[in-house]
């Protein structure tokens, strides 16, 4: 039986970093990678480390749109991002870390 825990973490960002090998669009196909590395390197150096977690997601379902990055438990989805658009998305983060 599974047990039930909530959360440690104030954030939980889910970048997805699908790969579909060039037969469809993806989310690997716009430096998907890079923007989790990037949003890594914020959180840690914002010191979220424990707090906010940056996860890699396989397929949210919007390819045509990517890359795609959640925020959880917030339901903030941000669509065709880019490595440049990471500080945007740390101000997110940052709003959400202030109010808790």
């Amino acid at each position: 039986m599974p047990i039930q825990n909530e959360s440690p973490f104030i954030v939980h960002v889910f970048v997805c970093t699908n790969d579909r090998g060039g037969e469809r669009k993806s989310c690997a196909d716009s430096n998907s990678q890079l923007i989790k590395e990037k949003l890594k390197d914020a959180v840690d150096g914002k010191g979220w480390k424990g707090k906010v977690r940056v996860s890699t997601s396989s397929c949210m379902g919007v390819c045509a749109t990517g890359p795609n990055v959640m925020i959880y438990p917030q339901k903030i989805w941000f669509s065709a991002v880019s490595p440049d658009d990471v500080h945007e998305i740390v101000s997110a983060i940052e709003q959400i870390m202030e109010k808790s």
